[in-house]
């Protein structure tokens, strides 16, 4: 799984601090606090024929973490949702949009890790592109990464921050191995994530996620969460270990950037009969039926050029 080079991004107007620039021109100082030392937090937003789902729930999330780290500013919710509203209309965007929201601690006087340091903050960058879900809807092959998962203790991923070091360790573990995502285990050995997305499988009818102790709160995981107890689909939050992978009868990843996507590999075995099992086609039906009817709106269906 390879994402391509899609030529409608060709002239993207990036948003840097209500500044809307061309892709090609876009930065950031190298005194900013995300160039420092990665100090920054970050969300992911799918935009679906002019509203954007789960965004109060995503800006949330983003203030959540920005909290945890002491940012001393952080933009409010009607702040950031306009500048979102911004770039999208500056870039005629209506549907099969990801967008990338980071916000940083800011810009120091000199370089360092002191937070002291910072005089001007916060960076907040809204990077939109015309991206469908990035995963084949057939399924996906998982190889287990070495790179554990840290503990809460170590580095809390409550905090959805921008130092994604394990992730692009374990991605190139995955691209050697020849599959398409890593799947990771916390320092116990029990099963946190994938390299980016939550991990359910479904065993004897009931569909199973690790808890949320080393992988973050993920919101399209709490969805399918909702989506099982609205719909009457045993579920539980538990630890699981390898083995229960390997003889689950589904096994599925979910995630914005994504969406519901089955596994059907993992370590070279075949989960079930190595295709989307009936609990994860109804899952992902019942997804597209409130990504088509939920959702805050941002722009109209005609969007305007600002």
């Amino acid at each position: 799984m390879l994402q391509t080079w899609d030529e409608r991004n060709r002239d993207l107007l990036i948003n840097i601090n209500g500044r809307l620039v061309h892709r090609n021109e876009a930065g950031i100082s190298p005194f900013d606090s995300a160039v420092q030392g990665g100090d920054a937090v970050w969300e992911g937003l799918r935009l679906y024929r002019g509203r954007i789902f789960k965004l109060h729930e995503h800006l949330d999330r983003l203030r959540n973490s920005a909290l945890a780290l002491a940012f001393a500013q952080i933009p409010s919710r009607d702040e950031i949702t306009e500048q979102i509203k911004r770039t999208l209309s500056a870039n005629r965007m209506l549907n099969d949009v990801h967008i990338r929201l980071t916000l940083t601690r800011g810009v120091k006087f000199t370089s360092g890790m002191d937070p002291r340091l910072n005089t001007v903050g916060p960076t907040l960058i809204v990077l939109a592109e015309h991206k469908p879900p990035v995963y084949e809807r057939k399924g996906i092959t998982l190889v287990t990464s070495s790179v554990r998962r840290f503990p809460p203790d170590c580095l809390d991923p409550k905090i959805h921050h921008n130092n994604l070091l394990q992730s692009i360790l374990a991605k190139i573990e995955a691209n050697t191995a020849g599959a398409d995502d890593a799947l990771m285990l916390d320092v116990r050995g029990f099963v946190a994530e994938t390299n980016a997305t939550h991990v359910f499988i479904v065993a004897q009818h009931t569909v199973l996620t690790s808890r949320p102790v080393a992988c973050p709160e993920g919101i399209t995981r709490a969805t399918v969460l909702s989506l099982c107890r609205d719909f009457q689909i045993p579920c539980e939050e538990r630890d699981l270990t390898l083995t229960e992978v390997y003889r689950a009868d589904e096994a599925f990843c979910t995630g914005t950037l994504g969406e519901l996507v089955p596994v059907v590999k993992v370590d070279g075995r075949n989960i079930g009969d190595g295709s989307a099992g009936p609990v994860t086609v109804r899952l992902m039906r019942l997804f597209a039926d409130l990504t088509r009817t939920q959702g805050v709106q941002v722009c109209e269906s005609e969007v305007d050029v600002i």
